[in-house]
C-alpha cells in the first residue's frame, strides 16, 4: 500500500519526524541556511530551496505534484504560512487558502476585519505620519507600534504616554520598521487560545497564560491559564467568531488576547500551533499533540472533542544581561528541581547575549509540571532561578540592529509576496 504523500515547508527535524512516524511519505522543503542533517532519514525527498522564493518553490512543487500528487501542504512555521496557503490553492488541495493565511499573517488586515465585524474593536491606524502618531497617542493615552507581519515580539514597542511619542518615532525610523501598525495599548492579563479545526468546525483545545514582566517579550507560559468562568466564556466566543470571520477550515490556530476592563481583545492570530513549546505544554496537560493532529488531516480526521485538563504545566525562559557569556552554572540543579520536565540552555561560554529585543534573544528555558496552575508557575520559576548566566560587556558594546538585520540573521522576509521576484497578486488570489 502506497503511503500518503505530504509536503512539509520549513520546521525543525522533530516536526518532520512526527509526520514520518505517522506513516506519511514526506517531501520536505527547507531553506539551505536552516538545513539539519538529522532530517534526512525522515524524508522521501528533500528540497533545499528557500520556500519564501515563491516562483521557484511553486514551479518545483507543481512538477512534483504532477509526478505524484500530494494529499496536503503543511507548515508549522510562521514564515511559511502564506506560502502554504498559496500552494494549497495552486495545487487544488484541501486546507486553508490564500485569504485565510494572509489574514492570519497580516496584523493590519486582521485588525481591519475584526473592527469591521465588531469583534472586540480596537482603535488603530496604519503607517501614521509623525503628527498623526502624536495625535493618536494623545487621544488614547498610550499605544503600541509593531510591524504588520512577523512573530516573536519582533519590532514591538510600547508608547506609555504622549511624552514618549517623539522617542518612539525616532526609534521606528532608526530600526527600519517600514510598514507598521499603531494600536491603542491594551492593558490586562495576557493569554493565548490554542484551537483545532476540521471542516470549519473549531475546538478550543487549551488556554495558555502568559508572563511578560511588563515588557513585550514573553518570559513564561502556563497551561491552563487562570481565568474566571465569565472571562473563559467570553474568550471562547471571541476566538470562534474570529476563526469563522477569517474562514479557517482546518488545522491549529494560535490566537493571542488580552483581558481588558472592556472584555477580551485580540492581539493577533496565526494559522499554526503556538511556538515557545506551547505544544508541549498542551500535550502534557490535555493529551493532545497539535502537530500530530495536523498531519492526520491528510487522511481525514474527526473534529476534536474539547479535552479535559490533567494538572498544569509551565515554561520559564532564561534571560541574562547583554554581553559575552563567561559562565553558565546551576543547570544540573535545575534539572533535579521538583516538577521539572525539561531544561534547555541554548547558550554557552563565549556566546553573545543580546538585549532582549524579541524571542530569539532568550537564552533557553525550564519546563515544569504540577497539580495546578499556580504551582506549575512557581516550580518553573524556582528551577529557572537556579541557573546563573554570567556575562561581561562586549568590546565596543552592542551595535543597534535594525529589523532587516534581525530578519537576515534568521534568513526570513516578512512578506514573500512583496519581493520583486514574487509572482503577481492576481496569480495568488490576493488583492
Amino acid at each position: 500500500m502506497t503511503a500518503t504523500r505530504v509536503l512539509v515547508l520549513g520546521g525543525k527535524a522533530g516536526i518532520v519526524r512526527k509526520a514520518r512516524a505517522l506513516g506519511f511519505e514526506v517531501v520536505h522543503v527547507q531553506k539551505p541556511s536552516a538545513f539539519d542533517p538529522a532530517v534526512v532519514e525522515h524524508c522521501a525527498q528533500l528540497l533545499l530551496v528557500d520556500y519564501q522564493d515563491v516562483p521557484t518553490v511553486t514551479a518545483l512543487v507543481r512538477a512534483l505534484h504532477e509526478q505524484r500528487p500530494f494529499a496536503r501542504v503543511f507548515t508549522q512555521t510562521e514564515a511559511a504560512q502564506v506560502v502554504a496557503g498559496h500552494l494549497t490553492e495552486a495545487l487544488g488541495l484541501p486546507g486553508n487558502g490564500v485569504r485565510t493565511t494572509r489574514l492570519l499573517h497580516d496584523k493590519a488586515a486582521l485588525r481591519a476585519l475584526l473592527n469591521e465585524r465588531g469583534i472586540g474593536p480596537v482603535a488603530t491606524v496604519t503607517c501614521p505620519a509623525h503628527d498623526e502618531l502624536r495625535d493618536f497617542v494623545k487621544t488614547h493615552g498610550a499605544a503600541v507600534l509593531k510591524p504588520t507581519m512577523g512573530s516573536g515580539s519582533l519590532g514591538v514597542r510600547v508608547i506609555n504616554s504622549p511624552d514618549e511619542t517623539d522617542a518612539a518615532w525616532a526609534w521606528h525610523r532608526q530600526f527600519g520598521l517600514g510598514t507598521f501598525l499603531t494600536e491603542q495599548l491594551l492593558v490586562g492579563d495576557e493569554l493565548s487560545v490554542e484551537t483545532f479545526s476540521v471542516d470549519g468546525r473549531h475546538t478550543v483545545v487549551a488556554l495558555t497564560g502568559k508572563e511578560t514582566g511588563g515588557g513585550t517579550v514573553e518570559l513564561g507560559h502556563v497551561v491552563p491559564a487562570p481565568l474566571t468562568d465569565r472571562d473563559r466564556d467570553a474568550v471562547h466566543a471571541m476566538v470562534l467568531d474570529l476563526l469563522d470571520a477569517v474562514g479557517l477550515v482546518d488545522g491549529p490556530a494560535h490566537t493571542e488576547l488580552i483581558i481588558t476592563a472592556d472584555g477580551p481583545r485580540v492581539v493577533e492570530s496565526h494559522s499554526r500551533r503556538g511556538g515557545d513549546r506551547i505544544n508541549e505544554l498542551v500535550r502534557l496537560v490535555h493529551g493532545v499533540d497539535l502537530e500530530e493532529a495536523t498531519y492526520r488531516l491528510a487522511e481525514g480526521t474527526e473534529a476534536l472533542p474539547e479535552p479535559s485538563a490533567d494538572g498544569a504545566a509551565a515554561i520559564r525562559f532564561l534571560v541574562a544581561e547583554p554581553g559575552v557569556v563567561t559562565s553558565v552554572t546551576g543547570v544540573a540543579d535545575a534539572e533535579s528541581a521538583p516538577g521539572v520536565v525539561d531544561v534547555d540552555v541554548q547558550i554557552d561560554e563565549g556566546d553573545t547575549v543580546h538585549e532582549l529585543r524579541w524571542s530569539e534573544d532568550r537564552c533557553g528555558y525550564v519546563l515544569a509540571r504540577a497539580e495546578d496552575t499556580a504551582t506549575a508557575v512557581r516550580l518553573a520559576a524556582a528551577a529557572a532561578a537556579r541557573i546563573t548566566i554570567t556575562t561581561e560587556p562586549a568590546d565596543g558594546g552592542e551595535a543597534a540592529g535594525t529589523l532587516g538585520d534581525l530578519l537576515e540573521e534568521v534568513d526570513e522576509v516578512l512578506d514573500p509576496f512583496a519581493a520583486a521576484t514574487a509572482i503577481p497578486a492576481s496569480a495568488t488570489g490576493t488583492r
